[in-house]
């Protein structure tokens, strides 16, 4: 997918440059039940930002393959050795530290039906 974003020129020669904002194509989502399907006015109405410097790719490379990044030192990622350390990496998310019990009394708020009451004042009783 290729993305063309404008380049302001100089002085004379230049544009507006802040509606320049790489989108994705609107997709149509097939298989869906009648009128289920809706989504094109949604997407056309509110695009969707899609990073230009991201590439999208459907193939996966197999482990016996042939590296895909010749130029990236074999250490990249590592804290030791040639190449980026530990900071290159993504962050792992923080697992928020809510117990079972604390889920389900915030369920029972809002559950007309009363079963995650249920569940809560059940685990409560239990001492969990």
């Amino acid at each position: 997918m290729a993305i063309f974003e404008k380049v302001s020129g100089i002085g004379a020669n230049s544009e507006r440059t802040d509606l320049n904002v790489s989108q994705q194509p609107i997709r149509y989502i097939s298989g869906m039940p009648y009128g289920a399907g809706g989504t094109v006015p949604q997407q056309s109405g509110a695009p969707m930002y899609a990073d230009p410097s991201a590439e999208i790719t459907s193939e996966v490379v197999p482990l016996t393959e042939v590296t895909q990044r010749k130029k990236e030192p074999v250490m990249t990622g590592i804290d030791i050795g040639d190449g980026a350390g530990s900071e290159a990496l993504a962050p792992m998310p923080i697992k928020p530290t809510v117990s079972l019990v604390d889920t389900f009394r915030q369920l029972a708020i809002n559950d007309p039906s009363g079963d995650a009451e249920l569940i809560y004042r059940r685990l409560v009783d239990e001492g969990r």
